[in-house]
């Protein structure tokens, strides 16, 4: 059984708290080239189909009422709610494409409505993307998949929660990010306890078998003291899970960012304490760290999945599906069939161009190698389990692991007498001081690290 403790060491984490991927897949996106086209892809879909796998739906809905500052999604702001059509006209035709690849005996066990703001269209278009998708797709029908979506509470009520449940979603995750006004003023996110609330009475009265909060820290005008009244405030709503994302201030690349006043941004040392503070408050409340910036309550199914061995990792963070293959659609969306991943166009005029001349809007991707596969295995179990079994690696992809990984053996030396972990022939264990670390741990096994010229976010 899995160790969930962690040790929050400051001196270890300033020394290890460099720029790094937050493997949402191995290779990640930076990786991905043009030679994944839309032949590519139709074939590995259909080569897909011989292992009977179930299948992960995403649909990626683009638009925002408007900007928060913070922003590093790809979405399109509008107020213009009519938009929300002729997108959907392509999703639906996508759709179609899209399932014509895969046996339709396949079961959807995940689906996944992201953004952008997925209630930015209206219910009635909710509902005909859901029957749509139904059409198309076999959908479970008593409750036992795992069916999410993203909610801004300022862009859903009451209704929109009840029409979810019925539409057969039973997880919801709500940005809030923070509660300051202060804060909220800074970032554009105006947004208060009541329609928060509102939303969370609103699935409980719903049965929503998961609600998770998504905060950040690192904003302007945060303080621990400040941020910690948030903390407060949203355990006051009790939710299944909750995020703490780090705000990277990428500026150069995320334009939103440009109108954040870099000088009203926490000091290093004080965005640290405010995650220190974080850590010690929700684990003195009972959650447990699933891993990088998410916790959750013992028995929730992603703290159960890490303790027996079932936890994964994908593009939508942890998950408790691991033999999925990830169907992906809508402008930008990027999916993973086989040993593959693949990204459809991101800008939207050139998605509906793809998709009204009949054909899919994959742009770009990569499938992967042999040794793709072994290291995306390797950083996957150490993500999600702090663990990795070196004899079953060794079994399972024929290797002898300490030669094979030879380059990375000083730096777990180094990491083993630093105290962030450590290692024999036979695993490699991560400890308490070493988990807040993880993407750290994980960057010695990527063999393209080294050579990528892309701006990461800090580890911490």
């Amino acid at each position: 059984m899995i160790d969930q403790t962690i040790d929050f060491d400051a001196d270890l984490i300033k020394r290890y708290d460099g720029a790094g991927p937050r493997y949402t897949s191995y290779p990640t996106a930076v990786q991905f080239n043009d030679s994944m086209d839309n032949a590519t892809y139709e074939r590995l879909a259909k080569d897909s189909n011989a292992g009977g796998s179930p299948l992960s739906l995403y649909f990626h809905i683009p638009f925002c009422n408007t900007v928060c500052f913070y922003c590093a999604c790809n979405k399109i702001a509008s107020k213009d709610y009519s938009k929300g059509a002729p997108y959907l006209e392509r999703v639906y035709k996508e759709m179609a494409m899209q399932s014509a690849l895969f046996d339709d005996k396949r079961e959807v066990e995940q689906l996944h409505w992201g953004g952008g703001t997925p209630t930015f269209i209206s219910h009635d278009e909710m509902t005909q993307l859901m029957e749509n998708t139904g059409k198309y797709f076999q959908l479970k029908d008593d409750d036992t998949g795992e069916y999410s979506i993203e909610i801004d509470p300022r862009e859903a009520d009451e209704s929109t929660i009840t029409l979810l449940r019925q539409l057969g979603f039973n997880r919801l995750s709500l940005g809030v990010q923070d509660f300051d006004p202060v804060v909220q003023k800074a970032v554009n996110r105006i947004q208060s306890l009541e329609e928060t609330k509102a939303v969370v009475d609103a699935a409980r009265g719903n049965n929503f078998k998961s609600v998770s909060v998504d905060l950040i820290y690192g904003l302007p005008f945060q303080s621990s003291s400040r941020f910690l009244n948030t903390l407060e405030t949203v355990l006051e709503m009790d939710p299944d899970r909750i995020s703490i994302f780090n705000y990277a201030h990428l500026p150069k690349i995320f334009k939103p960012q440009r109108r954040i006043n870099e000088t009203d941004l926490p000091v290093p040392a004080e965005k640290l304490l405010i995650f220190q503070q974080a850590i010690q408050y929700l684990i003195q409340a009972g959650y447990v760290y699933i891993g990088m910036d998410h916790f959750a309550k013992p028995e929730d199914e992603l703290a159960q999945a890490q303790r027996n061995g079932s936890l994964y990792r994908n593009f939508q963070g942890y998950s408790t599906h691991a033999d999925c293959d990830m169907i992906s659609l809508g402008v930008t969306s990027i999916g993973k069939v086989g040993n593959s991943y693949s990204q459809n166009q991101r800008d939207i005029n050139e998605y509906y161009n793809a998709i009204d001349s009949g054909k899919l809007a994959v742009f770009r991707g990569i499938e992967l190698n042999d040794d793709d596969v072994l290291r995306r295995e390797v950083i996957s179990q150490l993500m999600c389990h702090f663990r990795l079994d070196i004899k079953k690696i060794e079994q399972q992809f024929k290797i002898n692991f300490m030669s094979y990984f030879a380059d990375a053996l000083p730096g777990l030396a180094t990491m083993q007498q630093d105290g962030l972990l450590n290692y024999d022939n036979h695993c490699i264990e991560v400890k308490p001081a070493g988990k807040l670390l993880i993407r750290s741990v994980c960057m010695l096994f990527d063999a393209y690290i080294k050579q990528s010229q892309q701006s990461f976010s800090k580890v911490i």
